[in-house]
């Protein structure tokens, strides 16, 4: 085959294979109810709409906190999801209780805690989803989502009732 054909099909190929690659990220990030939520290394913004649930995979989660970005009709918000030392799977807001008008009022993950960037508070998995009030990761609590089959699954109409916490989330 001459040199510029095998130019010319090596070109089509990269094609083929960049579009490949952009439909199968349209297509995680479009799940909605699958079941392809949780990855601690996808940090794809899922976008939640009516009808649809955040999902996420209890056997995706361990004793490193997993955060999920999502935007819900327009607000980026966060859930985080981690394992308690009693193997249960404890879910909260990336928002303080306490400091969330702030804007910094959110929490990174450093080494076996969750630490607030606004006021320094540190929180173990066990601590998560225990306490409302005060100083802690914004709570949410087993009347706020369903657990079937594997995965937690967090509604539309929580999430969007729940929006007004992160108004000034990660700014300031």
């Amino acid at each position: 085959m001459p040199k510029k054909m095998q130019n010319r099909n090596a070109n089509i190929m990269l094609v083929v294979a960049a579009a490949i690659a952009v439909i199968g990220a349209a297509a995680v990030t479009a799940t909605g109810n699958s079941r392809e939520n949780a990855s601690k290394d996808s940090r794809i913004t899922q976008v939640i709409k009516r009808g649809d649930s955040l999902n996420i995979e209890i056997d995706k989660i361990g004793s490193e906190a997993v955060f999920f970005p999502i935007e819900v009709d327009g607000t980026s918000m966060e859930v985080i999801a981690v394992q308690a030392s009693d193997g249960t799977i404890r879910t909260a807001f990336n928002t303080c209780q306490s400091c969330y008008t702030s804007g910094a009022g959110y929490y990174k993950w450093n080494g076996s805690e969750l630490v607030c960037q606004n006021c320094g508070s540190r929180f173990k998995p066990e601590h998560v989803e225990v306490r409302s009030g005060g100083c802690n990761p914004w709570p949410i609590f087993a009347d706020n989502k369903t657990v079937a089959g594997g995965v937690i699954r967090i509604s539309y109409d929580f999430l969007k009732e729940s929006a007004g916490i992160f108004a000034n989330w990660k700014r300031g």
